[in-house]
This record gives structure tokens, sequence and C-alpha cells, in this order.
């Protein structure tokens, strides 16, 4: 893939040598340190197309540095967290901070790889996506009760502002795109996520049910993301005005 900038804030040198070499290997610049903040100190003078980032750093933590990330409006930075807490809680966590992706110690180094490919291919696609059929040429999307808006990144329910992870957002936008259209999990992990990997449909399940606890009135009864039993999920909306 065409050369882009990544850096690797991870405390351990063995493991952040390990995936700069992986990663410089498919033709990726990748830049090395293991302090938090050295990070935040990089990260506020360089753009980066992706942050692979540990959760226990010395100095900064990397949870606090991923709200920093999500906190500059200016550009949207893909970001993989690397942790070794492997809890439910502790996942969500940081999904919930904003981070894209995790993985959880000890990773394969070739999943790591393709997941980093995949967030840098799919940030590329939502940056230099040209007007479609599909609905591309909306800026915002407008349903009943439900309003979504592109370049913003920005959903309303209501009128009220949703705080939105960033891979909740791509999850809605995806389904608002495609309205009526049903999706089996393993699809939405390769549209959405960029990997279809049989074992990691508990990721769509968590984010469905996160998303559907901020869209629907009663996520119990969902108004917007509809369950279709053995097959998957629909978004049922009407097509955007």
């Amino acid at each position: 893939m065409p050369e882009h900038r990544v850096i690797v804030i991870e405390d351990s040198v063995e493991i952040a040598e390990l995936v700069r070499l992986h990663l410089s290997d498919i033709g990726l610049s990748v830049e090395v340190c293991h302090d938090g903040n050295e990070g935040a100190k990089r990260l506020a003078e360089t753009a980066y197309d992706l942050v692979i980032l540990d959760i226990m750093l010395p100095g900064q933590d990397g949870l606090s540095l991923c709200r920093q990330i999500r906190a500059d409006d200016s550009r949207y930075t893909p970001i993989l967290m690397l942790t070794s807490r492997s809890s439910e809680v502790d996942r969500v966590l940081g999904l919930e901070t904003g981070a894209d992706d995790y993985l959880t110690k000890p990773f394969s180094l070739m999943e790591m790889v393709a997941r980093a490919k995949a967030l840098i291919r799919r940030h590329q696609a939502m940056q230099g996506q040209s007007a479609d059929a599909s609905g591309e040429d909306h800026p915002r999307l407008e349903f009943d009760g439900l309003s979504i808006d592109t370049r913003s990144r920005a959903v309303l329910r209501d009128g009220d502002p949703l705080e939105l992870t960033a891979k909740e957002f791509d999850l809605l936008l995806h389904f608002a795109r495609h309205p009526g259209q049903v999706f089996n999990r393993l699809q939405l992990l390769d549209s959405v996520w960029g990997y279809g990997h049989v074992g990691y449909e508990h990721t769509v399940n968590t984010h469905i049910n996160r998303l559907r606890s901020k869209i629907e009135q009663d996520p119990r009864n969902p108004r917007y993301i509809k369950t279709v039993w053995g097959v998957g999920y629909q978004f049922i909306a009407g097509k955007p005005s």
C-alpha cells in the first residue's frame, strides 16, 4: 500500500520493534515512542494516518491520549488500541473513548498488520468517497427523527445531539446508506471494520447493542436497527430525504 505515517506508542521495546518491523515491511513509515508524554508531544506536532496505542503507558496513559486525539476536530485519525486487559469492560472502555479497533496481548502480528491495513484503507475510502447512487452525495441523511451529517460526523435524534464513538458512527452510517438491506455479522465486520474473521462476531453484537442504547428510545423494541432472526440486522427508516 502507498506510504502512510504510523506512530506506535508502546512501552514494551520488544513489542514496539516487532510492530514497527512488520508494518515497515508493507511500506508504512513507522515511528515508535515508549512514553505517553512523548507520544502526546509527537501527536501535537505531526499528522499521522494511524495511531497504534497501548493503554498502560508511563506518563500519560493510552485512554487519555485517545481522548486527546478525538478532541481534535480538525482531522480524523484511526486508532488501533493494544491492551493486556482482556475483559469486556476494558475493551468497551477503549472503544467508548474513541478507539476504532483493539487487540488484546498477546496478539498475532499477521492479524495486527491486517487490522492496521484495514483501518488505513477504510479511512482513505471515507476521505475520498465520490458521490454515487448509494447516498454519498447527501452530506446529511435525514430519517424520521434521525439526522446524520456525513461531513461533521454529527448525529441528532429528535433534534438532540448524540455522542457516538467512531465505530458506532461508521456502523450507523453503513446501515443508513443501505436502508432495508439485511446484513449478517460477517458482512458488517468486513464492511465496517475491514476484516471478516470468524470468531469476532461478538464485536458486532456489542456495537449494535451500544448503538441502539443511544439512538433508540426503547432499545428493547428498536425503531431503526431491527434484528432479522437467523440472518442479521436491518436498518428500517425509509430512504433519506
